[in-house]
């Protein structure tokens, strides 16, 4: 937010912001300067090397209020604590991915939720991001001493993520199980290095590979490669990721890989709204109609929809000019 409002008014405007941007650090990195190696403490985690990383958390080991029923249903569903079983559900919800498979141990039961466990790719590439811009403020302000100390964090945490959640397996960024020491299975979210330009250029080049032959659908970009009923995972697409995987790839120089995701969710989005008059919240990405799962209907009128698809005729004008022909029969644009 603050770099949208820079370009519009100034660089200076990252001072102005200084207060808000360390106290956005500040919540996700409190306890980080007591903690020892491999332990954690709320949002954060130092892993056993010394490695500084981040984690979704919440302090309230309880049913969520607005799903207090659901809730209670899924922790009796297995043999943990239920205290932690709401804490990683809550946790989920903090993530914005409430829920998929990437928080799951099984990869499909929601009793089986381990967030708080997991290292995610997509987070600390945007704490990343929160450092450079800390840096990049500090120096404007004219602190070289605060400026040289967030560049070195940003630094190191590039590092760890470049080494850490790659996944040679996968050929993919991934999320990090730190209790197991294990990379975990791919999801949409290791498009988060390439938009926040953390990835290596060999990496992000993978990376492509790997959307192009596994998350590629008729309707853009899949969220996982899975279908569990949960509504982050498959067949379910969603417009924050297919605005930040068009984003990174172009930045990469896999702009046909970009425009083929642009052009095939521009025609999932025009479809489902010539049938229905609504723009919707997810979409199904293999029939052409709004997405389902998860704990609740599908929301209409949903401001992320609207806005990356107007983001993405900015960037592709011929997108304001759908047409049959041009997402052909089945409602997916040619790559």
């Amino acid at each position: 937010m603050v770099d949208m409002i820079a370009e519009r008014v100034g660089e200076r405007s990252y001072v102005t912001y200084l207060p808000e941007l360390e106290a956005e650090y500040d919540y996700w990195m409190v306890g980080s300067a007591i903690l020892r190696r491999g332990q954690s403490y709320r949002r954060v985690v130092r892993l056993s090397d010394g490695t500084l990383l981040n984690r979704y958390w919440d302090d309230r080991a309880e049913p969520r209020d607005e799903s207090y029923r659901e809730d209670v249903a899924t922790a009796r569903e297995g043999r943990r604590d239920p205290g932690d079983v709401y804490r990683d559900l809550r946790a989920a919800a903090e993530s914005g991915w409430d829920f998929g498979s990437r928080w799951l141990t099984d990869g499909h039961t929601l009793s089986t939720i381990r967030t708080t466990s997991i290292l995610p790719v997509d987070l600390n590439s945007l704490m990343v991001h929160l450092e450079q811009t800390l840096a990049k403020a500090y120096r404007i302000e004219g602190d070289g001493d605060r400026s040289s100390h967030f560049a070195a964090l940003a630094v190191r945490r590039e590092a760890a993520i470049r080494k850490l959640m790659w996944n040679e397996q996968f050929h993919a960024f991934t999320d990090y199980a730190w209790r197991r020491h294990k990379a975990l299975p791919a999801t949409a979210a290791g498009l988060f290095p390439l938009f926040l330009q953390v990835a290596s250029q060999r990496q992000a080049e993978v990376e492509a590979q790997t959307v192009r032959r596994k998350l590629l659908m008729p309707g853009g970009m899949a969220t996982t490669l899975v279908v569990t009923g949960q509504q982050w995972d498959q067949p379910n697409g969603w417009a924050p990721l297919q605005w930040i995987a068009v984003v990174g790839l172009r930045k990469y120089n896999q702009a046909q890989l970009a425009e083929t995701i642009a052009k095939r969710w521009s025609c999932e989005i025009t479809s489902v709204y010539q049938k229905s008059r609504v723009v919707v919240e997810k979409y199904n990405l293999m029939s052409r109609r709004a997405g389902g799962g998860g704990e609740y209907a599908v929301q209409v009128g949903f401001g992320w929809t609207n806005g990356v698809l107007r983001a993405l005729t900015s960037l592709y004008p011929v997108l304001s000019r759908l047409s049959p022909q041009l997402c052909g029969a089945s409602g997916a644009a040619a790559p």
